[in-house]
């Protein structure tokens, strides 16, 4: 009986950085490719090497952009941050596509419409009044980095982004890790673990958003979830 194949790992990335940046900098890919498991390695649209447009109608294909990319196969999944609120969208969708999720730097953050991402568009694209809390000015600062189109990062924001509905959370039928840092302005987690079918938490103690891909518990965490861990 011929050996079977390993399941591949899609990783997307969170807001303004990129796949080299969220999962090559921090030992993601190199800990996969030693447990023997493939990689899809995604750059959402203007991100990364991705196509940069400046019409936030553009960005209303972000996630089919991402599923266009998965293989006709069930594959393992992780995101942060926006990556894990696109693979949400997509598995909400398209369970069966799914067999693990490990999704990070989301929580209650999912289910707020209080603004903010307009505000943040307005500030990286050239008003930076418009948001002068530490989180906006973290933004600002990565939108600013090298390889970075800040207006392609605002139009991102202003895009039309496809809604979470209960009936499409609760649907998914894959096994979903949520990792959230206890300093982490997305949470707290129990708004988005109460409406999966099968979940589980782990949180990470002293982290902040935007200390958690390199975070050793995420990915200790996230690699024994899906199996990968290195023989």
């Amino acid at each position: 009986m011929p050996e079977r194949s390993p399941i591949p790992v899609a990783l997307v990335h969170g807001f303004a950085t990129s796949c080299a940046r969220t999962w090559g900098d921090t030992g993601w890919l190199d800990l996969l490719a030693d447990a023997g498991r493939p990689t899809i390695r995604i750059d959402l649209l203007g991100h990364g090497e991705s196509a940069k447009p400046h019409d936030p109608e553009a960005y209303e294909a972000l996630e089919q952009l991402v599923f266009d990319q998965l293989p006709d196969e069930p594959v393992d999944a992780v995101g942060f941050s926006l990556g894990a609120r696109t693979l949400l969208a997509l598995a909400s969708v398209h369970p069966e596509r799914f067999r693990r999720l490990v999704v990070a730097g989301v929580g209650a953050n999912l289910f707020r419409h209080d603004g903010s991402s307009a505000l943040l568009a307005d500030a990286i694209s050239g008003h930076p009044e418009a948001d002068e809390s530490p989180v906006g000015q973290y933004f600002q600062g990565l939108a600013s980095q090298p390889g970075n189109d800040p207006l392609a990062l605002a139009a991102c924001l202003r895009r039309l982004a496809p809604p979470l509905t209960n009936e499409g959370l609760a649907g998914i039928t894959s096994p979903v890790l949520v990792v959230l840092g206890d300093q982490d302005f997305a949470g707290p987690p129990d708004p988005l673990v109460e409406r999966l079918a099968d979940p589980t938490l782990v949180v990470l103690r002293g982290v902040d958003h935007f200390a958690t891909p390199k975070d050793f518990g995420f990915l200790d965490a996230g690699l024994e979830f899906l199996g990968a861990q290195a023989p």
